[in-house]
């Protein structure tokens, strides 16, 4: 099947879904996702939404806040759009109907999370992202301009020369459809299922990414993967994140013996940002021989199960109570920090491809996500690139960058990987922390991987898993080059072998390009 649209957004979480409703006022929008817009990630976010709305706050102390957590690579023209015009589209959803928690005045029930100096996050109990995913899917799927495909899964974008008018869609039913636009979104989300441990759902396997790089995009700070440090790991049970708003509430990290330890190694204890404690918790557990705990058992329990209601049920299945039982917890990837490169309004490298949300990167990240930013992320961003698709771009609008350009390997014969190799392989050698030998490695191993899934599917194999392999496998060799490339350690970025800043040479970013 062909379909002709005026726009195409790939994607259905908060950045696509926003996009498509400023979109619509202007053209025809066709909307891919290869699942009910309830498992992208954002219906994952916990915590909240950050914003500068409460009275002790203003954007100047957000964007001084993320720019700390960013260490040294925000961009801060990129953080200026996020916390001013942050403020604006928290305002449109709460005009729209999002139900954030409240004080008894009527104002914002604001929360704290790790690295923000004020409490600043508006929540919907621990399901803000889910809360806020219903008000755009519902102005959506009520808009007569707006046609929806789902379990239609993007395999690759359309080109004519370096241009990009659309992509090939497939179903899992196997019929395959192509969908034509003047301009192409992506709004794919992140990558986190090219790790074995992750918080994100299934579907999170960095397709937009990858379709982007074999279309010659350029994709930039991708070594920049954020690990979540408290996640459910309890034997048997689903890897389960555990907010960050549980430590802005007074949830405190314990060892095996009960001592709250984070001091120790971080002046902000259980509220510094998330690479400080996340290595912070592999180093006690190697100090201790024993696993970490984080518990509320000190806390009111009425309240503890009234403000956490999700994550309480997912302990309760666990065999845990979350405000009485010291919960086993662990790091485990969450969130992308680089993807395609974008400017201020989404423009990637490839005229008529935007992006937005985590598969993209303006640079507003840095190094180091600061929590609650990814959902105004998309918000922002996402209604920034629908103004931006229906105007001619401005020249020379992406910045200047130090470009390298990448090679693909071919001919090498290699087997066919499982997803499972992929995701191993990344975890062990790509992870938390890195050094020079398991990193060549790991691009040796993926480099010979992406020869394999250049051709095309073996008879017996389902398209559909070739495709999830082939994105893992670009991602993954994507991540892994530029980690090796860049000898220091920065954010949630730590090589054992280079453990300190180089700002002379590597205070910078640099793009790849797949050739």
């Amino acid at each position: 099947m062909e379909l002709l649209g005026d726009f195409l957004v790939i994607g259905s979480g908060v950045a696509g879904l926003r996009a498509a409703i400023s979109l619509a006022e202007h053209g025809e929008v066709i909307i891919l996702t290869k699942a009910h817009p309830s498992e992208s990630n954002t219906g994952y976010a916990q915590g909240g939404i950050a914003a500068a709305v409460g009275p002790d706050d203003s954007p100047e102390l957000h964007a001084r806040d993320t720019i700390a957590a960013g260490d040294g690579l925000c961009v801060p023209e990129a953080v200026d759009v996020l916390v001013h015009e942050g403020r604006k589209y928290v305002q449109e959803l709460i005009d729209w109907g999002a139900e954030f928690e409240r004080m008894p005045n009527g104002q914002p029930s604001l929360t704290r999370e790790g690295a923000h100096s004020v409490r600043r996050v508006l929540h919907a109990q621990d399901a803000t992202g889910r809360a806020i995913g219903r008000i755009l899917w519902s102005r959506v799927a009520s808009h007569k301009r707006i046609r929806i495909l789902d379990d239609a899964l993007a395999t690759d974008l359309i080109m004519h020369g370096h241009k990009c008018l659309g992509a090939t869609y497939m179903t899992t039913a196997g019929d395959r459809g192509t969908v034509k636009a003047t301009h192409t979104l992506l709004a794919t989300g992140g990558a986190g299922q090219v790790y074995r441990e992750t918080t994100n759902p299934a579907i999170a396997t960095g397709d937009g990414i990858a379709m982007a790089a074999l279309a010659g995009a350029r994709i930039v700070d991708i070594e920049f993967v954020q690990f979540h440090p408290t996640v459910l790991n309890v034997k048997g049970s689903p890897r389960f994140l555990l907010s960050e708003a549980l430590r802005g509430e007074g949830a405190r990290l314990t060892n095996q013996g009960g001592e709250a330890f984070m001091s120790r190694y971080e002046a902000a204890g259980d509220l510094a940002s998330r690479d400080l404690v996340a290595r912070a918790m592999v180093a006690e557990s190697e100090l201790t021989r024993a696993p970490v705990y984080l518990t509320m058992e000190h806390l009111d329990p009425i309240q503890v199960h009234e403000r956490f209601p999700t994550i309480a049920a997912a302990c309760r299945r666990a065999g845990l109570d979350l405000a009485t039982d010291r919960i086993p917890v662990s790091p485990a990837a969450h969130y992308l920090m680089g993807g395609v490169e974008t400017d201020l309004d989404g423009r990637t490298s490839i005229p008529g491809l935007l992006a937005a949300g985590e598969v993209a990167c303006t640079g507003v990240h840095g190094a180091n996500r600061l929590a609650s930013n990814s959902l105004l992320e998309g918000l922002v961003f996402g209604a920034r690139a629908a103004e931006a698709m229906m105007y001619p771009p401005a020249p020379g609008s992406l910045p200047e960058r130090t470009t390298e350009e990448w090679p693909l390997s071919r001919g090498t014969g290699e087997a066919f990987p499982s997803a499972s190799e992929v995701r191993e392989l990344m975890w062990r050698s790509v992870g938390l922390f890195r050094d020079e030998g398991g990193l060549s490695g790991a691009v040796v191993q993926l480099n010979r991987w992406s020869e394999a899934v250049t051709r095309p599917p073996r008879p017996r194999q389902s398209e559909l898993e070739f495709r999830r392999i082939r994105s893992l496998v670009t991602v993954g060799l994507l991540i892994a080059r530029a980690a090796m490339r860049r000898k220091e350690s920065r954010g949630c970025h730590f090589r054992t072998d280079f453990p300190v800043h180089n700002d002379p040479l590597w205070k910078r970013h640099v793009s790849d390009i797949l050739t």
